[in-house]
């Protein structure tokens, strides 16, 4: 059998620790406190940074000079000028990219293919189609009555509060920058803990491009003093966060002050379902992507491959293969495929799922355990034998673990597929463009792929319901987010 290849680490020098403060209005400030806490590389565990910790007093700091932003400079441009300033700040990040891309695997441990490949191009993408938005958000005459002149406009909804998680830092911070900066909102960015070191680095490049001081500030810290502290303000108008369904529900409950609007993608348990007709190589070489890219740290993940009784096996002895064919090792080499998880918390949370895989009487066909004794690395873990109500089944993971599912016939797929609390993605494999469509109208998912795993498009609209959150981001669906609609009624006394 095929063994998993490694990427040996190349003995470097560490560069020395370097220290990063906070970013409001406009300069680089020390937390109030003055404290900081330390950010690690996954891959070594070794200290990178010391990063300034917001508290509740810095977040205020950050929400005041946003309202300043947004009442006097930034909210008051006109549209068209603000879509040059997000363009500039394009061509700045496209200037400043390799830099970028070394710095998010560096926080994340993501490979820099992948950040090269996918990440830093949705990011400018992203910034582009936004930068176009600007002067095109428009609201509609209404002919309700002869005697008055009546029409509706959408205005910016004022201060954003967004909250990003450490798996696509830069990809889904812009998702939430890029459409608020658009609308005319400004924004206080809280990033992960464990990844702030491109956010902060976004938010010089927005200085540098002309955006005035207090459209985007940056408060790293952490969730229950950060984070809480921006959801609780009560001059925050939105809240939109990326993260876990019970996160999420701290954000609503505290969201309740003020009744800000908030925007909520959250977890996700996918299936991704392998009929017998489909084209099985294909299909089992988008599973694997669709479970390992990332180390499975992704929403979307397709954790549940189902896989019709007659070509189980057959499916299985291919993943397997995918499993051990993957590159672990340096995020730097540009040959790896898969890093290490983001966290020695992350990495535990991982390995205790798969011994309760084991407790619960699924068979490890491959990986399961932790590779190596540096980093957070876990191997390629495939689970066959799987039951639907196992928790490997049930819960989300968030790591590298394929659990494999037999069904009988369509109907049982419908019925595991849609059997989680979550809706947020699901894939069909296919050559009957009938069952596909068929499927499609029948599962329960934001997003639904045939003979596809995975892409998306800022220009389509991203999201779920249930544990999978409620909201949509991207498209035109993101400017709802960030605008609210004002009827305009002239009595024309005619």
């Amino acid at each position: 059998m095929q063994q998993t290849s490694y990427v040996e680490r190349p003995a470097v020098d560490m560069p020395a620790i370097s220290r990063h403060d906070l970013l409001i209005h406009g300069e680089r400030v020390p937390a109030k406190s003055g404290r900081y806490f330390e950010t690690l590389d996954p891959s070594t565990e070794d200290v990178i940074a010391l990063v300034a910790e917001a508290d509740a007093a810095d977040v205020d700091a950050a929400v005041k000079s946003a309202r300043d932003a947004f009442e006097n400079s930034w909210g008051q441009w006109r549209p068209a000028d603000r879509g040059l300033a997000m363009l500039r700040l394009a061509e700045l990040i496209k200037r400043d990219q390799e830099e970028l891309i070394a710095l998010e695997s560096l926080d994340s441990g993501k490979p820099v293919s992948a950040v090269r490949r996918q990440d830093l191009p949705s990011v400018i993408d992203t910034l582009i189609y936004y930068a176009g938005w600007a002067d095109k958000i428009n609201g509609q005459v209404v002919p309700a009555r002869t005697d008055a002149l009546t029409y509706t406009v959408r205005e910016p909804i004022g201060v954003v509060g967004a909250i990003i998680p450490w798996n696509f830092p830069l990809m889904i911070g812009m998702w939430k920058i890029a459409p608020a900066l658009a609308c005319g909102c400004t924004v206080v960015l809280k990033p992960a803990e464990l990844t702030p070191l491109t956010a902060l680095k976004i938010g010089e490049l927005a200085l540098e491009a002309g955006l005035p001081a207090g459209t985007l500030n940056v408060v790293p810290g952490f969730g229950n003093k950060a984070g809480q502290a921006l959801v609780d303000h009560p001059d925050i108008d939105k809240v939109t966060f990326t993260g876990s369904p019970g996160v999420g529900r701290q954000i609503l409950r505290g969201a309740a002050g003020n009744l800000k609007r908030v925007t909520l993608e959250l977890g996700g348990k996918s299936a991704n379902i392998i009929f017998p007709d489909a084209d099985v190589e294909t299909a089992v070489k988008a599973a694997g992507s669709g479970i390992f890219f990332n180390t499975g740290q992704v929403c979307s993940a397709g954790s549940r491959i189902l896989a019709h009784r007659s070509i189980y096996d057959e499916v299985v002895e291919r993943l397997v293969g995918r499993a051990q064919g993957m590159r672990l090792g340096d995020p730097r080499e540009e040959k790896t495929s898969m890093g290490p998880l983001i966290s020695q918390t992350q990495m535990e949370r991982v390995l205790n799922y798969i011994e309760v895989g084991k407790q619960e009487g699924a068979k490890i066909a491959t990986g399961g355990a932790r590779h190596g004794d540096k980093g957070y690395y876990v191997s390629p873990t495939v689970f066959a034998g799987v039951e639907h109500e196992m928790r490997i089944s049930q819960e989300e993971i968030f790591g590298p673990v394929a659990t494999v599912i037999p069904f009988e016939d369509e109907a049982h797929a419908i019925r595991l597929a849609n059997g989680t609390s979550y809706s947020l993605a699901a894939g069909v494999w296919t050559a009957d463009i009938t069952l596909g469509l068929r499927m499609t109208r029948r599962l329960k998912a934001g997003t639904v792929w045939v003979n596809t795993y995975g892409p998306t498009d800022v220009r389509l609209p991203w999201g779920g319901m249930g544990d999978s959150g409620f909201g949509r981001e991207h498209g035109d669906a993101a400017i709802e987010n960030f605008t609210e609609p004002k009827v305009v009624w002239i009595n024309t006394g005619r």
